[in-house]
């Protein structure tokens, strides 16, 4: 039975212009009488929010906001959601962002049906009942929350970012809309982009890839690689925005179901932290994680590099793996990601005990070259 393998995402996922409006046919489709969006106070502000919940409510379905959702959500937003669910008397959750309102508003669905606190969740699936309806409308191209089993919360009495990783947290329904992506600001993008490119690259050299995603995990690369940078230099170029959703859903698709390693397991602890921005810190790990990576699947890493467009004809495949780190590290200085952590206000003496946490987190697993503890502390140190 270890051979066994399974593949996780929505039931149904929406994708493509207009695919937003559907979103109060699918509420009354789960049976959904009133809704509750989960979503961040800049969505409110934008009338982001107030938009969708206008979608919702021309179908007849009662709708409130709760945009106590914050980056890096914290255990005390899942709670004031919890309480805002209760108020509300709401059936369906509806959840309208990037990563951080969709990770909080799993988290309240997980609570909100199997009790507890969101603290009794933390690793592989602890949960014992399915979660409410889950409906998770993406507004950005990366975390590709709106569609996986993953649900990081972070815990602010240990200072520590929480792995949920349970097939009952994945949303019942997925909606990526590019119309609701072409707001996005360069540094958004940027950020958000390379925590796809990070899933895929993470997902494709993971110990439990498989050949489905593997094919997910290198068309989102390819995808990527073509389209950041426009995204980038101009948000309002549609092909490009939707190259993206497509890619970020793959990547999604890949990480998923192959898990992650060491730039996610890290990364984790310096939001947990410092409160960090995730994907700038994926985009800075990454080149760094990846090369010490390198002698562990350097066939994999050739193909990463053929993915990005690189031209590997006549190299060895030792040569043409660092083809992909060079070219891991042109894109995030392209689009204007920051050279180093230090940069962030990383400092050298909390190394320690971050790398500690880190080889406790569950993405660390699946990592294709298991590391020591100074080895970690080194790969920080180096990515300053």
């Amino acid at each position: 039975m270890s051979d066994v393998r399974a593949f996780f995402m929505p039931t149904v996922n929406l994708m493509g212009k207009g695919s937003v409006q559907l979103a109060g046919e699918r509420i009354k489709n789960l049976g959904g009488k009133k809704a509750l969006i989960v979503t961040d106070k800049d969505l409110v502000q934008l009338g982001v929010a107030n938009h969708i919940k206008n979608i919702i409510e021309s179908s007849g379905i009662g709708c409130a906001i709760f945009d106590g959702a914050e980056p890096n959500p914290t255990d005390l937003n899942v709670e004031a959601g919890l309480a805002a669910l209760t108020q509300a008397n709401a059936d369906v959750i509806v959840s309208l962002g990037g990563g951080s309102p969709h990770d909080c508003a799993k988290g309240i669905a997980l609570v909100a049906t199997n009790g507890g606190s969101i603290r009794d969740y933390e690793g592989l699936d602890k949960s014992t009942k399915a979660i409410m309806p889950l409906i998770a409308i993406n507004t950005t191209s990366g975390t590709a929350s709106e569609m996986t089993r993953f649900c990081i919360i972070t815990d602010t009495s240990r200072k520590v970012k929480m792995a949920i990783v349970d097939w009952r947290v994945t949303p019942t329904v997925s909606i990526d809309d590019p119309d609701l992506m072409l707001g996005m600001p360069p540094g958004l993008t940027a950020a958000t982009g390379m925590d796809a490119l990070t899933h895929a690259v993470e997902a494709y050299v993971s110990t439990i890839a498989t050949p489905i995603t593997d094919a997910c995990a290198i068309k989102a690369i390819e995808l990527i690689a073509t389209n950041l940078r426009a995204a980038v230099a101009n948000g309002s170029n549609y092909s490009a925005r939707e190259a993206m959703t497509y890619a970020e859903f793959l990547a999604g698709m890949a990480f998923n179901n192959a898990s992650l390693g060491y730039v996610h397991a890290m990364a984790h602890q310096l939001g947990g932290f410092y409160n960090l921005p995730h994907g700038v810190c994926n985009a800075i790990l990454l080149p760094h994680v990846e090369s010490f990576n390198l002698i562990a699947s350097t066939e994999r890493f050739r193909d990463i590099a053929i993915a990005m467009g690189e031209n590997v004809n006549g190299l060895s495949t030792r040569d043409s793996a660092d083809k992909a780190i060079e070219a891991i590290r042109k894109l995030s200085t392209d689009v204007g990601i920051p050279s180093g952590l230090s940069a962030l206000g990383v400092k050298e003496e909390d190394l320690q005990i971050m790398a500690e946490n880190a080889m406790k987190d569950a993405c660390s697993f699946t990592n294709p070259r298991q590391a020591r503890l100074n080895d970690i502390i080194q790969i920080f140190r180096n990515a300053l």
